[in-house]
């Protein structure tokens, strides 16, 4: 099986920085969590794809990366966290939501979504993490974000996102690219990348074609002299534990875990991110309680 990775580099002489990602291993490790329906695999795809890559942009071992869609359609919401390393978790809160194809024959993630919003939470060690927020524009994610960095940051960008499901409802091609326009980007390199860009129907049509991340960003920026920088690989990662879930547990408060453990029941955590069951005796909670 081929593995997931991200490229990040430049074009244009530094003008431009350009992220592709192939994510068909952890987006498939996701449905299989999940058991989502072939929208919402869609739909979390696309968004475990772009986290992965704008986690990447992170630079601290520390920093956690949170994209979340809260929606009035029925899929209820989606969230993805992320790491420096790209390594990407998240949950659909209606797995198996079911909605006909849409007009162009294609899976409808607007129409799952609806109307929403999408909030980008970066956590970078600082005493609040950042929190930027912005209308759904289509509901398709890759043009949100695209409207998100717009408005948000204030960085021209271009995002593609796709995830393609096969006759079994398994993902068959999953991935993406963001490209960034820096400040000083002459006027003919942007004209140059947006008439690129609009020749491009489908990223994962490119994809079945054989393109990897490094094909598919020199396709699209065809002679603005890409270059790599680096490559990275990533995964459906979750770093739930015993520890950490009897820490999450020890943070409720002394009262409610004296009246958790006069109950005399076990308590029961399922993680949302990886299904993982931690099971904690009454015993265990009275050793907290010492």
């Amino acid at each position: 099986m081929k593995e997931d990775y991200i490229v990040r580099g430049m074009a244009a002489g530094k003008q431009l920085r350009v992220f592709a990602i192939t994510a068909r291993n952890l987006v498939e490790r996701a449905r299989e969590i999940h058991q989502t329906s072939p929208v919402a695999t869609a739909a979390l795809g696309r968004l475990l794809a772009a986290g992965s890559m704008m986690g990447s942009m992170m630079k601290g071992d520390q920093d956690v990366l949170t994209l979340q869609i809260q929606c009035g359609g029925p899929i209820g919401g989606l969230t993805v966290t992320a790491d420096h390393l790209g390594r990407v978790k998240g949950y659909v809160r209606e797995p198996q939501v079911d909605l006909p194809l849409n007009v162009k024959g294609k899976l409808d993630v607007s129409g799952a979504l609806g109307p929403g919003f999408l909030n980008v939470i970066r956590d970078i060690g600082m005493k609040e993490p950042y929190n930027g927020q912005t209308h759904l524009v289509s509901g398709e994610i890759a043009e949100d974000l695209t409207y998100y960095y717009a408005t948000s940051e204030q960085i021209p960008s271009s995002v593609g996102l796709g995830v393609l499901v096969d006759q079994e409802a398994r993902v068959r091609q999953a991935g993406g690219f963001i490209i960034q326009v820096m400040p000083f980007a002459e006027e003919t390199v942007i004209d140059q990348l947006e008439a690129s860009l609009q020749k491009v129907d489908s990223i994962t049509d490119l994809m079945e074609q054989g393109m990897k991340p490094e094909d598919l960003l020199q396709h699209l920026l065809g002679d603005l002299d890409l270059e790599v920088t680096d490559r990275m690989e990533v995964q459906y990662y979750c770093n739930c534990s015993r520890e950490r879930v009897f820490k999450a547990i020890a943070s409720i408060g002394r009262k409610d875990l004296e009246e958790m453990a006069a109950d005399r029941e076990p308590i029961e955590v399922n993680c949302q991110f990886c299904g993982s069951h931690y099971r904690f005796e009454t015993e265990d909670l009275e050793q907290l309680l010492q």
